[in-house]
């Protein structure tokens, strides 16, 4: 980027996976978003986003919740307009996991996987999350305030062994 970007603005994050297998358990994925302030960047978030929530300000949303995969397209599709959040935030860390309905599933038993994150039409990143498949949870990217004011994005793919609330508590330590 030049030095008159002003950084990301908004971005989605995108989340595919195919259903699972007739008869078997629906396969539930879902992205959560964890919000630091700049006098605690790692440790308990400030706050979570995830399904059924949004963040306190409408900054974050999960514009599609999925609890099988069905359908075509995204399945879960999460809005961050980094842009407008407060100066109080420096650090948003975006994961995915695997809601553990009926016995634990890992990435490797769900096919299909895919997240994606864009700018607009512009692709920043991409991942099918195979490069952890005995995990439960995944952080997959990180956004970052720098000494300007503006956000960047650093990718990541790090792989826990973590229920839902777990990984919540989890998601700060992540390195990227």
């Amino acid at each position: 980027m030049s030095s008159l970007s002003k950084g990301l603005r908004k971005v989605q994050v995108t989340l595919k996976w195919d259903p699972s297998p007739i008869g078997t358990p629906a396969n539930d994925l879902d992205i959560v978003a964890a919000t630091y302030t700049a006098d605690v960047p790692h440790g308990k978030p400030a706050y979570l986003v995830h399904f059924g929530s949004r963040s306190p300000d409408g900054t974050i949303t999960l514009n599609r919740d999925s609890r099988t995969g069905q359908g075509f397209g995204s399945d879960e599709v999460m809005t961050l307009e980094l842009d407008r959040l407060a100066d109080t935030y420096a650090r948003v860390v975006v994961g995915v996991v695997i809601q553990q309905h009926s016995g634990e599933k890992t990435f490797s038993d769900i096919t299909n996987t895919g997240v994606r994150i864009l700018e607009g039409p512009v692709e920043l990143a991409k991942d099918d999350l195979s490069g952890v498949p005995g995990a439960t949870a995944a952080t997959i990217a990180e956004f970052t305030r720098d000494g300007t004011g503006g956000w960047r994005l650093r990718t990541s793919v790090s792989g826990f062994t973590a229920d839902p609330t777990e990984f919540a508590g989890l998601m700060g330590a992540a390195s990227f």
